[in-house]
């Protein structure tokens, strides 16, 4: 069923939402949480799409928040608020309201989105594109008990991880971060078959993919070893080579689907490893709600400590440079720490 309303208010949403749960006969709210998507309209659709199938694990109330961009000084002056209603096939497992603000509204979503939130369930908030520098002190963001974000989606995305450590709060979490977690499992699974220690890492994938650079942070702040990061063509994460005492580990996923999974002294394994859509990144992100402490360690080990990698995928003819001048290309040979660290002792995580 669906109700659409136009120059609304927040009270008659809320009633309609009354009047389309007896339409169907559910009059009983059974729902567990309040996702609010914050987005704008080119993106709206496929966010929704994702909350809905993401319902059917974790039945909500999705708020659909989109900020309308008013083109003249009259209209920015002018405020409105249009909303549609969804309740019962239309909405998935929940209920759904999408939110269209015009005008001074837009400054003051929050004020909006309030009265709509479940009572006494918790409240996610996603920002699929565009998300702001500080998601807790965002006005939406600080209603919420968990932010989502995705660095994948911005500009540059390396940069923002950066961005994202310096405003980390607890209950911050990024879908970068959630792509990694068959990869995080495998690796673990992979060291607890053997006794060894780690001297040196080595991660593949693609130049602008924030996940290869959390992977890689996660495992030089777990492990306490030299990671290098080297580039590849993708898709996304290809490769991740480990050194040991007791010969070479590597999870290799060339196609994006299925990964091969080497130790020595055993025979390779097939993995089942495929790029997850991201209604299944957002209904692994609302099985918990409390503060992820490994991906903030890992977020706060920071991009620049490590490793480059100094032989690119396809190296380009260069130039000699002068005696006295050091080429571009020995920078990383330069940023290569003299000594590596003491080997730590690997331990189930």
């Amino acid at each position: 069923m669906k109700i659409d309303l136009t120059d609304t208010t927040a009270s008659k949403v809320n009633k309609a939402l009354v009047q389309g749960r007896r339409a169907i006969g559910t009059p009983a709210v059974g729902m567990v949480l309040t996702l609010v998507i914050v987005t704008d309209e080119e993106n709206a659709y496929d966010a929704l799409k994702a909350a809905n199938d993401a319902s059917r694990e974790h039945p909500s109330r999705t708020l659909v928040v989109v900020k309308r961009v008013s083109r003249s000084p009259r209209d920015r002056t002018t405020s409105r608020l249009d909303a549609e209603v969804k309740v019962g096939a239309d909405a998935g497992s929940g209920e759904t309201v999408v939110l269209r603000l015009y005008g001074e509204v837009v400054e003051h979503a929050d004020s909006v989105v309030l009265p709509l939130l479940l009572p006494d369930a918790p409240v996610v908030v996603w920002w699929p594109v565009n998300a702001p520098q500080d998601p807790a002190k965002d006005p939406l963001g600080a209603l919420a008990q968990r932010r989502v974000t995705d660095t994948y989606a911005a500009e540059q995305p390396v940069r923002e991880l950066a961005a994202r450590a310096d405003a980390y709060t607890p209950g911050d979490t990024d879908l970068s971060w959630t792509r990694i977690t068959p990869w995080r499992s495998m690796l673990a699974a992979a060291l607890d078959q053997v006794t060894c220690e780690v001297a040196a890492v080595e991660v593949e994938g693609e130049e602008f993919n924030p996940s290869c650079e959390l992977l890689a942070m996660w495992l030089a702040d777990r492990l306490d070893v030299p990671v290098k990061r080297s580039l590849s063509s993708g898709p996304g994460l290809t490769a991740v080579r480990m050194k040991t005492s007791t010969g070479p580990i590597t999870l290799d996923r060339a196609d994006g689907s299925l990964a091969t999974l080497s130790i020595e002294g055993q025979p390779d394994r097939a993995v089942a490893l495929k790029r997850r859509e991201t209604a299944e990144l957002m209904a692994e992100e609302l099985r918990r709600l409390d503060p992820d402490d490994t991906y903030a360690s890992a977020l706060r080990y920071g991009v620049e400590r490590l490793t480059a990698s100094t032989t690119p995928e396809t190296p380009a003819p260069a130039e000699k440079a002068p005696a006295d001048k050091a080429s571009a290309s020995d920078a990383p040979e330069r940023a290569t720490p003299a000594k590596m660290p003491p080997v730590k002792k690997v331990t189930a995580q």
